[in-house]
């Protein structure tokens, strides 16, 4: 008889900070998100803390008395995770270290983790692994003790190598190492994308768990591993989709986040390049999600930083039917009207306007709404890419209504 799994999630405390750039409100958005970060790695929110300053403490992020008070909790309620909402430099991690006596993460920290996690081939491994060493590099005070001088005796009397040396020695090579390996990999990879052939190609970008593994499923009738987590995706996933007579490649990529550490990006590069050399982009939004309009503005950052900003893309914005707007009472004088009072038809007449009605969609994947106007939509982007690409084929494709019309004459015949 098999045994039912129970979970064991780690009992953890996050820590954010209110300063000059960053409001109450956005800390709060800030540790919502790293609140699902932490049940996505596998732990629990028990206690949030913030605290208002000008700018972070250089010696322990927080203030001397928030620390103590932090001490004090985790002592008496058995934490055995505390994760701040910035990145920690080492020597602040090293001095909270010392007065608090549980494991002390970051944001960053975190992220690295949950991909750990979630990598399955050996090409997201070595990826993760190398984000992994080239955050731990700085941060090697006295990890290992296995070494205290690595040789002594006759003729060795100098001051030899000291065991962080050592240490830092060994995650160098590392590194060295998993940069010539994925080296390779892209070698291959760049390969496997040239021998795909004059396809348009179409990527889904977008916010981490938004919904872009769904809606692969739901277009290309793939079985792609879908999940309520953050990150559930890191491997790309490319498949060959068929709307009408009209084939393409689609890719579904590894999603976005606010304050994606730097290592990721560098070490998740050659993965975005499906992202760079797609012909069209399926940028994915979850409007149900409150900050959707953040979310976007994260994704845009992150195509201008790996160089993808310049290409035509159609905003998706999905999970219409998880959509609730708030209310004002008719007898309500006080409460201003905020985007977050709008209806989902005043939302589709502002990303309408502002992106022109060819470039906006309002879908849900789960439910498959609004989805033959999806298709329809995806059908002419790629038929125009493709006729421009190949003119005599012009003929072979028509529009999506033509192509409609002709299947259902064909039925009929039959």
């Amino acid at each position: 008889m098999l045994e039912k799994e129970t979970i064991n999630f780690e009992k953890t405390a996050i820590v954010g900070i209110v300063t000059q750039n960053q409001s109450e409100e956005k800390l709060n958005e800030y540790l919502d998100e790293l609140e699902f970060l932490t049940f996505t790695a596998g732990g629990e929110v028990v206690k949030r803390f913030s605290q208002k300053m000008e700018r972070p403490n250089p010696k322990t992020f927080v203030g001397t008395g928030k620390l103590e008070e932090i001490c004090l909790f985790v002592k008496e309620n058995d934490i055995s995770t505390l994760v701040f909402d910035d990145e920690l430099s080492p020597s602040q991690q090293k001095n909270i270290s010392k007065i608090i006596d549980c494991k002390i993460l970051d944001r960053t920290h975190l992220i690295l983790d949950i991909f750990a996690q979630r990598a399955e081939t050996s090409y997201a491994r070595t990826q993760v692994e190398l984000a992994q060493c080239q955050y731990l590099l700085p941060r090697l005070s006295g990890m290992w003790t296995h070494l205290e001088r690595q040789k002594g005796g006759i003729g060795m009397r100098g001051p030899g190598e000291t065991e962080i040396e050592t240490d830092r020695r060994i995650v160098r090579d590392r590194i060295a190492l998993l940069k010539e390996k994925i080296k390779t990999i892209d070698k291959q990879m760049g390969v496997q994308r040239s021998n795909r052939g004059a396809m348009v190609r179409v990527a889904l970008v977008g916010y981490t768990n938004v919904g872009k593994s769904t809606l692969m499923n739901a277009i290309g009738k793939s079985d792609v591993f879908v999940e309520n987590k953050l990150f559930a995706t890191l491997d790309t996933t490319v498949r060959k989709v068929v709307i009408k007579n009209l084939p393409f490649l689609l890719s579904d990529t590894v999603g976005f986040i606010r304050k994606l550490p730097t290592q990721l990006v560098d070490s998740f590069k050659s993965t975005l390049d499906e992202v760079r050399e797609a012909d069209l982009l399926l940028h994915v939004v979850d409007i149900s999600h409150p900050e959707f309009e953040d979310h976007i503005e994260s994704v845009n950052q992150t195509l201008l930083d790996i160089k993808a900003n310049d290409k035509p893309v159609i905003m998706v914005f999905n999970k219409i039917d998880a959509y609730k707007h708030l209310t004002i009472d008719e007898d309500d004088l006080m409460t201003e009207k905020t985007p977050r009072h709008f209806t989902l038809e005043e939302w589709k007449q502002t990303w309408m306007h502002r992106l022109g009605g060819e470039k906006a969609l309002f879908i849900s994947a789960t439910n498959k709404e609004n989805f033959e106007e999806f298709r329809e939509r995806v059908y002419e982007a790629v038929r125009q890419i493709h006729i421009t690409r190949f003119p005599y084929n012009k003929f072979l494709y028509p529009d999506y209504k033509d192509a409609v019309e002709k299947e259902e004459k064909d039925e009929d015949n039959e």
